[in-house]
């Protein structure tokens, strides 16, 4: 009888557990202010933030910015780190890749479509660790905020 009482507690602890992973979901992500105005999301050990040009529609070369911080979103410093971004939108697909850029930013150009379909894999390899990768969506979720605003009657 004496082990059914460590059930409550390992029922609680993996409440908890899963508890924490739902907050760091893509949609918990979407719904926090990105401290530079671009999209967020998790790649195992760290948040990224992926700040795209949203000027135009043409494909036209545009620098791509990928802000680097953990999960206390302190920022983590990109030295010695590499990255690659790949944007699929208007139809074609371009390989950025991304160097560090100061602080905990990666920085790249290439050429590409702002359209609302674009989507965006980002692979970021940290100085000695495993790469990671996130998915973003990155102007879906403006062309969806922008549409809710238009239903709604002021």
């Amino acid at each position: 009888m004496k082990k059914n009482r460590f059930i409550p507690a390992i029922a609680l602890a993996l409440f908890t557990s899963a508890a924490s992973v739902q907050a760091h979901d893509d949609a918990y992500l979407d719904t926090q202010q990105a401290p530079h105005g671009g999209q967020l999301r998790m790649a195992g050990a760290y948040h990224l933030e992926l700040v795209v040009d949203k000027s135009t529609p043409q494909a036209t070369d545009k620098p791509v910015v990928v802000y680097v911080t953990d999960h206390a979103d302190q920022k983590f410093p990109t030295d010695g780190s590499t990255g690659t971004a790949i944007i699929l939108a208007a139809k074609s697909k371009t390989s950025v890749a991304l160097v560090p850029d100061g602080d905990n930013r990666l920085r790249g150009m290439g050429r590409y479509a702002s359209t609302p379909d674009m989507k965006v894999v980002v692979t970021f390899t940290a100085k000695g660790q495993p790469p990671e990768t996130a998915r973003f969506t990155p102007l879906l979720k403006a062309t969806q905020d922008d549409a809710g605003h238009h239903k709604h009657k002021h």
